[in-house]
């Protein structure tokens, strides 16, 4: 059998950079804080305090709000996107894709000084003798920071798909009878149903493990599960609850992930 060398440089890439990091947070997990190999539970204890429990919730529910407003935003996006002609969608699509050239933390930053007291919106506000608002630092903030960095992620794989629907399909539709919203409610939302859980999953991801985002438009009085675990490492040293929360977050990542599979999976049987 003849074996595939273009495969080695991958296979080490993914033990050395996935798997070993990996085993290495599930070790601190597993052990006392004084070292050794003396295996406890005791951190994964604290992760089902009260408190914790609080801050996973906040992190979930915030990131599923993001995903939501994201999918509700993105999906007329990439529809508009793939019935443009060609030339304007190539158009549409580099305006889209400019902003997202800027640095992630610059553009948070950006939005800090549009949504702060003195901030831009609210010095246009004032224009119109409308008191200023009170905005950064409020969940609304995070979840708006999450949305405009995140937002790309759920339109392209939509579009990706849409583009590919073959417009007989449509014709058909019309053929038969079916107006607009039947028309989109029967073929195209079915058939688009890979390209939105996928976007769901690239949204939902990152929104849950954000760190940067709720402690910049947050001021660190939303604390989510990412700020915890970069609390441990970085301030208490706590590597092994650290780990803990890692793992745990890491679980709750992989069960979303086979939902929305399972999901995907069902939905391309039916449609079948």
């Amino acid at each position: 059998m003849k074996r595939n060398w273009s495969l080695y440089p991958y296979i080490l890439w993914m033990v050395v950079f996935t798997i070993v990091p990996i085993l290495m947070v599930l070790y601190y997990s597993l052990v006392e804080a004084g070292g050794g190999f003396s295996l406890t539970l005791s951190h994964y204890a604290r992760v089902f305090e009260p408190l914790y429990l609080s801050v996973i919730w906040r992190s979930i529910l915030l990131a599923l709000v993001s995903t939501v407003i994201c999918l509700l935003l993105g999906y007329p996006v990439a529809m508009i996107l793939a019935s443009s002609p060609a030339k304007q969608q190539f158009s549409l699509i580099v305006l889209f894709v400019v902003p997202m050239w800027m640095n992630f933390l610059a553009r948070t930053y950006a939005w800090m000084s549009l949504l702060e007291t003195n901030g831009i919106i609210n010095t246009f506000l004032g224009f119109f003798g409308i008191e200023p608002l009170s905005m950064l630092y409020t969940s609304g903030a995070v979840v708006l920071g999450m949305v405009y960095n995140y937002l790309p992620f759920m339109v392209f794989p939509i579009f990706t798909v849409l583009r590919k629907l073959d417009p007989s399909l449509l014709e058909a539709a019309e053929d038969l009878g079916a107006n607009p919203l039947k028309t989109f409610m029967k073929v195209i939302f079915p058939l688009s149903l890979p390209g939105v859980l996928s976007g769901i999953t690239m949204v939902f991801m990152p929104a849950v493990t954000t760190f940067v985002i709720s402690q910049l438009l947050g001021g660190g009085q939303f604390t989510l599960i990412g700020n915890l675990i970069q609390q441990q490492y970085l301030r208490t040293y706590d590597w092994g609850f650290g780990s803990s929360l890692s793992i745990i977050l890491m679980i709750i990542i992989l069960l979303s992930m086979g939902l929305i599979s399972r999901s995907n999976t069902n939905e391309e049987g039916g449609i079948l």
